[in-house]
């Protein structure tokens, strides 16, 4: 993210703010499952460690920083009108499911939800939309934009808190203001737009259903919503998998999702983005399940869909914003942070992505880090797809890479501190509900930094390549 110089620190003085900062992650809940204890992931208060952190924060100019909060209430509302266009959605797709059996399933779900017209009166969505500051043209451009189980909003506020800590304390030495480091309420407003939606449903003894995977080392994180839920709005939440909830599950004729008995107002998935969360029919029976009832769905299953990356590259084509949006200002708004987006049914792009591999990026329809081609293997894979030939070339589409500027950094994990050059990633929350014609809320709702050493490619905190980080806001 960086454009300008982050201050160099003495190695005596790092090494200190390192023992604070653990300390501090350990007094604070800034902690995460610690991988070498297999029970950390499935028993809460067990092998904890601090989750990975920069010990100071990324610098980002402050035009770039207020750019990317004006664009969450418009990405927002577009998540909310592609989700209405249901054709639009099937027919973006419709090559997609013919070789990637996930993307082929929720659209199978969605496809029942049209044909018995399914209304969504109550619609709540949990954003996140993630940006890179592209070195080559200095400007701000969108990665993805996240529409389930959108992570760190709970842990993300912490390390914003924790470098003001820092900056506070030694701040002079650093020549940092700790008032440039910018407030961070992401888990306190994503739990009020949770408790809004569960106000909306209007049911007092209802619960919110949070869907969980079996296994989850980032489950700390989610505790901070349900913390916030509790102790801020009354509402009780409760965690399942999805095959419990198909197990213990059942749709009442009135429409009621009832779970272990108890009646269900907000479904907030925090699983369900990858296939390895459905290894068996269950999982699949229980999200049609949850689907078909009156429970609001965060996200439903065609919120889910609008934040596929096939979806992303469909509304960066001439003219296909102008479908869903009216405000010519907010449009443009939106494609000046569109990368280069291209579907593989344009055979010059493939031509010069395999003569060029280190200029593109190869997505598939997946969420989570990990599933991203780079380099000599996009070329391998280019290659071998157009061989294949058929519609294989449709499970992935093609992205402009963007460079952006590595910077000096201090990097923590597991108590120790790695220096070297790294490259951060911005994403900018967003909440909306809606219920019927009433917008509710419609907010930016706090951030996340991510930042990896600038030798790794995928920027997921969990799949281990990345830190979590805060920003800090320089003039230019």
């Amino acid at each position: 993210m960086s454009a300008a110089v982050p201050p160099a620190v003495d190695p005596a003085v790092a090494e200190e703010m390192v023992r604070e900062a653990a300390a501090w992650c350990a007094l604070h809940g800034l902690v995460v499952g610690d991988r070498a204890n297999p029970r950390s992931a499935t028993v809460p208060g067990v092998g904890l460690v601090h989750a990975p952190f920069a010990l100071l924060p990324a610098l980002l100019p402050e035009p770039f920083w207020r750019q990317a909060c004006e664009l969450a209430p418009i990405f927002n509302e577009v998540v909310d009108r592609v989700s209405l266009d249901g054709k639009f959605l099937q027919d973006s797709l419709s090559k997609t499911r013919q070789v990637d059996d996930f993307t082929s399933r929720l659209l199978e779900i969605h496809r029942k939800m049209m044909e018995i017209n399914k209304e969504e009166n109550i619609r709540l969505g949990l954003h996140r939309s993630d940006y890179m500051l592209d070195s080559e043209t200095s400007s701000l451009l969108q990665i993805e934009l996240n529409t389930i189980s959108a992570s760190f909003s709970g842990l993300g506020p912490l390390v914003s808190e924790l470098h003001r800590t820092l900056i506070n304390q030694h701040g002079r030495l650093l020549s940092l203001e700790p008032k440039r480091v910018p407030g961070n309420a992401a888990s306190s407003k994503f739990a009020e737009a949770l408790a809004r939606a569960w106000a909306e449903f209007n049911v007092d003894s209802a619960i919110v259903l949070m869907i969980v995977q079996p296994e989850e080392r980032n489950m700390y994180d989610q505790y901070w919503i349900t913390k916030h839920l509790k102790e801020s709005h009354g509402v009780t939440t409760i965690r399942k998998t999805l095959s419990q909830v198909e197990a213990e599950g059942q749709v009442l004729p009135d429409g009621s999702l009832l779970v272990d008995g108890k009646k269900v107002a907000v479904v907030y998935y925090r699983a369900g983005y990858t296939p390895n969360d459905y290894p068996s029919e269950a999982e699949w029976s229980a999200r049609l399940l949850i689907e078909q009832s009156s429970a609001v769905k965060c996200p439903s299953i065609s919120y889910h869909l609008v934040g596929t990356k096939k979806i992303q590259q469909e509304l960066a084509k001439p003219n296909v914003l102008e479908r869903f949006l009216e405000n010519k200002e907010d449009i443009a708004k939106l494609r000046k942070c569109f990368a280069g987006l291209w579907s593989l049914d344009d055979e010059g792009i493939i031509k010069t992505a395999i003569e060029k591999p280190e200029l593109f990026v190869l997505k598939p329809q997946r969420e989570g880090g990990g599933n991203n081609i780079y380099g000599l293997d996009l070329r391998e894979t280019l290659t071998r797809l157009q061989k294949e030939g058929g519609d294989a070339l449709a499970a992935y589409i093609l992205m402009q890479r963007i460079f952006p500027k590595a910077s000096h950094s201090y990097l923590v994990r597991g108590g120790i501190c790695h220096e070297g050059l790294a490259i951060s990633e911005l994403g900018i929350y967003g909440a909306y509900l809606r219920n019927k014609d009433k917008v509710v809320i419609n907010d930016q709702s706090g951030y996340l930094m991510r930042t990896k050493v600038s030798s790794s490619d995928e920027g997921g905190v969990a799949a281990g390549f990345a830190v979590l980080d805060s920003l800090y806001l320089t003039d230019k």
